[in-house]
């Protein structure tokens, strides 16, 4: 199976080429955000260094989100255009998930971090068993507060990954003690290979109808509605004293 595999989740944009679970090249950049600009030449450049064609391509494995808006839309966009293009299974994967699948072989429960600002998170737990990594609890757009309250009313140690975690590092240690546990430097990144390792036991969706996990609005609309809820309401009261 020659699988392309596309993050552009976050601020980590990977692509990556593998054959049968071995990967050929992989090109991996950080915190630049220039995805809009890079991620096509860069999917172009490993599919060279392969020696590889579009045309040879058999699946399309994408990081679904969640993280950055524009992020997740650019590789999806990319993803859709590729696997309806060649008529190749298109395979989205949690970006949560690839974060967690650098822990491969890990025995403890994964906690993968993003950081979604104001104090929230995108994070989920997931844990590997028969060498599957298995949802624990589902991907959620959540307040860092709120979500280790949830994990604390759990027993047994977490291993929480990401470049994000870094930011609740010091939270994390204060409430979880010796139950904290954290992943290494090397493990933080997603990679492109991880998620193409990931898609071949995922589900293929129509390139059509596939919707990226974003688990929240855009902060820009989420500001705008913020502005103009109150405007509403009151037009809105408005409206219906003057109908009575």
């Amino acid at each position: 199976m020659k699988i392309l595999a596309i993050e552009s989740s976050n601020q980590t944009m990977s692509a990556a080429v593998c054959e049968n679970g071995r990967l050929l090249a992989e090109v991996t950049t950080n915190g630049n955000l220039q995805h809009s600009t890079q991620l096509m030449p860069a999917v172009d450049h490993v599919l060279q260094l392969a020696g590889w064609k579009p045309a040879d391509l058999e699946r399309i494995a994408v990081a679904k989100g969640p993280g950055s808006y524009t992020g997740v839309r650019i590789g999806a966009t990319i993803a859709k255009t590729l696997a309806w293009t060649l008529a190749i299974p298109l395979v989205p994967v949690s970006s949560l998930k690839v974060i967690a699948g650098n822990c491969e072989g890990a025995a403890h429960k994964l906690v993968p971090m993003i950081d979604a600002r104001r104090g929230n998170c995108y994070t989920a737990v997931y844990q590997f068993e028969d060498n599957l990594l298995v949802e624990r609890i589902a991907d959620t757009h959540i307040a860092s507060e709120d979500w280790f309250q949830r994990l604390l009313a759990e027993e047994g140690p977490y291993l929480f990954v990401g470049e994000d975690v870094s930011k609740y590092r010091e939270r994390i240690v204060a409430l979880f003690k010796e139950r904290a546990l954290f992943a290494g430097e090397s493990q933080a990144l997603p990679r492109a290979s991880v998620l193409a390792t990931l898609s071949e036991s995922g589900t293929a969706e129509d390139p059509h109808t596939f919707v990226p996990a974003y688990l929240k609005n855009p902060e820009a609309e989420e500001k705008w509605e913020e502005q103009h809820h109150s405007n509403r309401r009151e037009d809105y009261v408005e409206r219906v004293d003057s109908s009575i």
